[in-house]
């Protein structure tokens, strides 16, 4: 069973946990994802992993408040334990040789390019971030992001904090200044990337993007997290989460996570009413 040592609030639709799970924290890394379950009727889950502590043997992990089990995870709190908690899955995001990085993270995308941003400025890399958010009251990791770049643009859609906008536009701007990025990671909502990846591809910049889909065992059996890269089927779990963004059919991967909408307003649903119940 893993604990769940803190709990924290980052905004009224974010929530961090810090987990003991040390055999995780012993071979995570950047990029890489667990797969949890609540309680042990409830299902299968995968998280990328925000942080990790090889000492404490404790893994961050930042989930948005979105389906019926992130609603059920939310209701767990400091003390209780999960029931299960796989990992580290997946394939570490390269960082290994680069010297100049702009990071383009959108959403709670950034709790998964925060590791990345720390991983790249502790190797000595110069790190631009553009981080983006639909108003102020949704910014998370503002702090971690500044301490770790060594440039740092806020976007938000409304102009509530840091720049009006979207994060392609000073992305565009800092590669026209004459910035020579090694690569561009780009993590966030599919759309996001779609168009960084427009941008980059304009100018001849690799951008490497982190892609989530619907996923079930984690381990490439399902075959539900299937994507096509470069004319070829490619498994998120397994041969990613990180494709060559340039390369990825991003209209066939929004339409097929549109696929089970319905499906997961029910699960809220169920959810909510059986709260209810629970309450009365």
């Amino acid at each position: 069973m893993f604990k769940i040592v803190k709990k924290e609030r980052l905004n009224p639709t974010v929530t961090k946990m810090v987990i003991d799970a040390p055999f995780v924290a012993r071979k995570a890394e950047p990029g890489q994802f667990i797969i949890f379950r609540a309680f042990e009727d409830s299902e299968r889950v995968p998280l990328t992993i925000a942080d990790f502590d090889r000492e404490a043997g404790t893994v961050t992990i930042i989930y948005q408040i979105v389906g019926g089990s992130t609603m059920e995870l939310d209701t767990m709190e400091e003390g209780q334990e999960l029931h299960d908690f796989v990992g580290p899955l997946g394939v570490a995001t390269h960082t290994e040789g680069l010297r100049k990085v702009a990071v383009v993270g959108g959403g709670v995308g950034c709790a998964i390019a925060l590791p990345v941003t720390k991983k790249l400025h502790e190797q000595g890399c110069e790190v631009h971030a553009i981080v983006g958010f639909r108003s102020k009251d949704l910014v998370i990791l503002e702090d971690e992001f500044r301490a770790a770049s060594d440039r740092l643009i806020m976007m938000t859609d409304d102009g509530s904090h840091g720049e009006k906008g979207v994060v392609t536009v000073p992305l565009e701007q800092l590669i026209q200044e004459g910035n020579q990025y090694d690569e561009v990671i780009a993590i966030g909502p599919l759309v996001m990337m779609k168009f960084v990846c427009a941008v980059t591809k304009k100018y001849g910049v690799k951008t490497v993007v982190s892609m989530n889909p619907i996923m079930i065992d984690g381990t490439g059996m399902c075959g539900g997290c299937r994507l096509t890269v470069g004319g070829e089927t490619k498994f998120a779990c397994v041969d990613g989460p990180d494709f060559d963004g340039h390369l990825v059919d991003f209209d066939e991967a929004m339409k097929r996570g549109a696929m089970y909408r319905d499906f997961e307003q029910h699960a809220r649903e169920a959810h909510c009413n059986l709260m209810n119940k629970e309450v009365k």
